[in-house]
C-alpha cells in the first residue's frame, strides 16, 4: 500500500484505528494530527464506462441486469461531450438534427468527409442551432432539412451563407401527407410533382416545375377549400393536401428549394441538393437513388 502523508505538515503517518464509519484512521507522527484517506476511483469507473459505453455488450448481460454498473457510472451519463471545431473553412456544409432520447437530440454539422461538430440539446431551437454553428466559419451555402429554429438561428449567426432545403426531404413531407398511392386526383398530381424535384438539374428546368406547381394550386385552390361538418365543427375536407401544399408552398416562398442551381455560386463547382445519394427520409425506406425504379405508380 502507498505511504500516506499528513495534509497538514507532510509527514508519514501510521495506522489508528477506525472512525465509526468503518474508515481507516491515520495519525500523523510528527504533528499527531488524524486524518482519513479516500481513494479516488474516477479514473477506473469511466474507464469502465467507456469500456461498455465503445463495445457491443448491453447491460442486461451484466449481473444483475446492469444495475450495480449504473450506480457506479451514474455521474458519467450526466456528461455531454462537446467537440472543439478546428477552424476550417468549408464551402458547403450539412446540417440535421438525430433524435436519441424523448428529450435529447444531437445536432450534426457535417462536411462531405467528416463530421465538422455536433452539439447536444433537449429540443431543436434558434438557441441550440445557434450554439452548434457558432463556432465553425460561415460557409457559402448550407444545406438542411430546416429543424424548428433553424432559419433564425442561421440569420443570425451565418447571416451570409446560403440556404439550400433537401429537396429529397421535401417531396418526403409531401408524401407523408398524400401516402405513395394517392387516392385522390389532386393527391396523385402533388405526389408526382413533388417527386420530380429530384430530377432538376437547370434553372429553366426549376422555373418550368414552380410553373407546373403553381398552375397546380391554381386548378385545385377551390376544390382545397371544401369543408365538412365533424362533430359539430367545420372543417377542411382534404385537411392533409392542404398540409402538403403548404410544405412546398413556404419553400419556394423562400427559395431554398434550387440554391444549388444558383450559377453565382455554381461557378467553383457543382452544389448539392440533398446528403448523397442514399439520404433516407423519416421512414427509413426510401432514397433518392430509388424513386426511378419505385413501382407506386
Amino acid at each position: 500500500m502507498k505511504a500516506v502523508y499528513c495534509p497538514y505538515c507532510g509527514g508519514r503517518t501510521k495506522r489508528n484505528g477506525r472512525t465509526s464509519s468503518g474508515s481507516q484512521r491515520w495519525r500523523c507522527t510528527a504533528c499527531g494530527a488524524s486524518t482519513t484517506v479516500r481513494y479516488d476511483d474516477t479514473a477506473t469507473r469511466l474507464e469502465e464506462f467507456l469500456g461498455w459505453l465503445l463495445s457491443k455488450d448491453s447491460q442486461a448481460m451484466m449481473p444483475g441486469g446492469g444495475r450495480s454498473f449504473r450506480r457506479r457510472t451514474a455521474e458519467f451519463w450526466e456528461v455531454w461531450p462537446m467537440p472543439v471545431p478546428d477552424g476550417e473553412l468549408h464551402r458547403v456544409l450539412y446540417v440535421d438534427g438525430i433524435w436519441v432520447a424523448r428529450d435529447l437530440v444531437v445536432l450534426i454539422c457535417c462536411s462531405g468527409e467528416r463530421v465538422v461538430s455536433w452539439y447536444m440539446a433537449r429540443s431543436e431551437n434558434s438557441r441550440a442551432w445557434s450554439a452548434l454553428m457558432a463556432p465553425i466559419p460561415a460557409p457559402d451555402v448550407v444545406v438542411t432539412d430546416g429543424g424548428s429554429g433553424f432559419a433564425r438561428a442561421v440569420r443570425e449567426t451565418w447571416p451570409r451563407t446560403r440556404v439550400q432545403r433537401f429537396t429529397f426531404h421535401a417531396f418526403s413531407q409531401v408524401k407523408r401527407y398524400t401516402t405513395t398511392r394517392p387516392k385522390l386526383q389532386a393527391g396523385r398530381e402533388l405526389y408526382l410533382i413533388a417527386r420530380d424535384l429530384m430530377g432538376i438539374e437547370t434553372l429553366h428546368q426549376a422555373e418550368l416545375w414552380v410553373e407546373r406547381y403553381l398552375d397546380w394550386c391554381g386548378f385545385w385552390a377551390d376544390f382545397l377549400e371544401d369543408r365538412t361538418v365533424v362533430d359539430g365543427r367545420r372543417v377542411y375536407t382534404h385537411e392533409r393536401l392542404r398540409r402538403a401544399r403548404s410544405s412546398l408552398s413556404s419553400l419556394v416562398s423562400a427559395g431554398t428549394l434550387f440554391t444549388y442551381l444558383d450559377p453565382a455560386l455554381a461557378k467553383a463547382g457543382p452544389l448539392p441538393s440533398w446528403i448523397g445519394n442514399t439520404y433516407l427520409d423519416d421512414s427509413g425506406r426510401d432514397s433518392p437513388a430509388s424513386l426511378n425504379s419505385t413501382g407506386d405508380m
